[in-house]
């Protein structure tokens, strides 16, 4: 599921303070002569305003935020109140009904973004940001963020799913190649069990969003397996959450994570990944107690410090094979911007978020992914953010958006992640499936 979604367990609030170019500046703030302020002024000059965004980004992500739109409000002299909270799904609803909206919401679910815009909570994109997303991205990413035909928001950040992370040290050492095909990699993982080495380890805890490193998984199969097609009437519900090639897909994750011999290497049997934070299960990869973590490319910038990231260094990531070497399924996944607001201010501020001008320089200064198509992979980070937006950017790859992020929030951030952490725990799969397909609304 998600973009770098719970990073850390506490709520940490954080906020930008800017104000007018040529105004008194903040302790600490930057002077005008330092800033050059010729590339913001199409966004005007607002004075004494004030923008609160509201997200779930804390800690190192949400400062990188913060320096990346510093200079954007030193010369439009608007002050930027940001608020990161690590249950942003479960608050919102409450802030927005106790009448305390942000003017801005980082959505990393176009379901929930969908609820709020159907109840005419949130305001439609203006027509300078509705222009940027035509510019900036396809229309199946502008899609996600467009109700009954009502563009709301435009993407932030995007990420690839679908990785496998690994040690190319490891890897040489045991004699072993990148698969390149599903059966390949399936005969890599007995291999390195084969060795003495559990080859997967995972991690599902996430506190509220406590299981959707399995869905993702759940997702990424079932687009290998069964193709596009299968995968979009699953998530539009044309055909039934419990439906045999579902089930199989399924089946296939849990050979893998419900599976003792396979998982969970670095930390117990199988089933304790329930207990595991997302965030620290694919450390054993460095260790060499584990030789493959699935994850986001966003698991970047959740490596421990000082962790290299590339080809020869300390960790590496591979697509996630499809039937054959040609097969370039995508899952992946983004967060969105949406407006509970229209003032002049807010506006511009969109504006700017939905410009490449702010993707490019949010790339320059750490981990960071965009499918915006101004964004140049050269500003990219990390190899693994630069290979994602190659991916995105690349017209033969089969790109999907998280499933339980399109499904309705009660199923995709409900029941749906919930059925997984009860499968990991030892449910059948039919029963989980059954059971999420007879929470779907209005079945």
């Amino acid at each position: 599921m998600r973009f770098g979604a719970r990073l850390a367990l506490a709520v940490t609030t954080l906020a930008v303070t800017a104000t007018a170019c040529g105004a008194p500046q903040d302790s600490g703030s930057r002077s005008r002569t330092t800033v050059d302020c010729a590339p913001y002024a199409r966004y005007g000059e607002h004075p004494g305003t004030t923008v609160t965004v509201y997200a779930e980004n804390r800690d190192r992500e949400a400062d990188l935020f913060e320096e990346t739109w510093a200079d954007f409000a030193d010369c439009t002299g608007i002050h930027v109140s940001y608020e990161g909270d690590g249950e942003f799904e479960a608050r919102i609803q409450v802030r927005v009904e106790g009448g305390n909206a942000p003017d801005v919401a980082f959505f990393p679910q176009p379901g929930l973004l969908e609820r709020f815009a159907r109840d005419g909570r949130l305001k439609p994109a203006s027509a300078g940001v509705a222009a940027l997303a035509r510019q900036g991205w396809s229309a199946d990413w502008n899609s996600y963020a467009t109700v009954d035909g009502t563009l709301y928001g435009t993407p932030l950040v995007a990420n690839v799913k679908s990785f496998v992370w690994y040690s190319p040290t490891f890897f040489r050492d045991k004699g072993l190649a990148v698969p390149r095909t599903w059966s390949e990699l399936m005969a890599l993982t007995e291999k390195v069990a084969a060795s003495g080495v559990k080859p997967w380890c995972a991690g599902i805890e996430s506190a509220e969003a406590t299981g959707w490193p399995v869905t993702d998984w759940i997702e990424d199969v079932l687009l290998r397996r069964q193709g596009t097609r299968v995968y979009d009437q699953w998530v539009a519900h044309e055909i039934p959450f419990d439906d045999p090639r579902v089930i199989d897909a399924m089946d296939t994750v849990g050979s893998l994570l419900k599976n003792d011999r396979y998982a969970n290497g670095g930390f117990g049997p199988a089933r304790s990944m329930a207990s595991i934070s997302f965030q620290e299960a694919g450390t054993p990869v460095l260790s060499g107690d584990c030789a493959m973590h699935r994850q986001a490319s966003f698991y970047a910038g959740l490596w421990p410090d000082g962790t290299e990231i590339g080809p020869d260094k300390d960790v590496y990531a591979f697509l996630l094979p499809g039937a054959d070497p040609a097969s370039r399924p995508v899952l992946g996944g983004g967060v969105f911007t949406a407006a509970f607001a229209d003032r002049p201010e807010v506006r511009a501020f969109q504006e700017y978020l939905a410009s490449a001008d702010f993707a490019n320089a949010r790339m320059r200064k750490g981990p960071f992914v965009s499918a915006n198509r101004g964004v140049d992979p050269a500003n990219a980070a990390t190899p693994v953010d630069r290979l994602s937006i190659q991916l995105l950017q690349d017209p033969r790859t089969q790109f999907r958006f998280d499933g339980s992020d399109l499904m309705p929030a009660s199923v995709g951030a409900g029941t749906f992640w919930k059925g997984a952490v009860d499968w990991i725990g030892g449910a059948s799969t039919r029963q989980v499936a059954h059971s999420i397909e007879r929470s779907w609304p209005g079945r």
